[in-house]
């Protein structure tokens, strides 16, 4: 039977840093990869990262329209029992808080 890791992540960046690390490099199908807002409103994280801050010259300043609602989750549907431990790595890497297992 199947077992389900699930983190929350701070930023957009981290929780798209850490599925391409689960896909690219552990062979993670993103088919067993699921994001979500981690509460009920529209989120793009806690704090800005990544393409919600400012980009370089001549790209306008500073973006102040992120939706900043809370964390974003990360669940991941594992059958190899093998992969527990880099699924949970990758977590870890990208500062995953509140990890869980169901």
């Amino acid at each position: 039977m199947g077992t389900t890791l699930t983190a929350q992540f701070e930023t957009r960046r981290e929780a798209e840093m850490t599925i391409e690390r689960l896909v690219q490099e552990h062979g993670i199908e993103r088919t067993d990869i699921f994001v979500a807002a981690a509460g009920r409103e529209n989120t793009a994280g806690e704090e800005t990262a990544g393409s919600d801050t400012a980009a370089g010259a001549p790209s306008p300043g500073t973006r102040h329209d992120a939706a900043l609602n809370g964390a974003i989750e990360v669940s991941v549907d594992i059958e190899d029992e093998g992969k527990r431990t880099l699924i949970r790595k990758a977590f870890a890497e990208f500062s995953a808080h509140d990890v869980e297992e169901a």
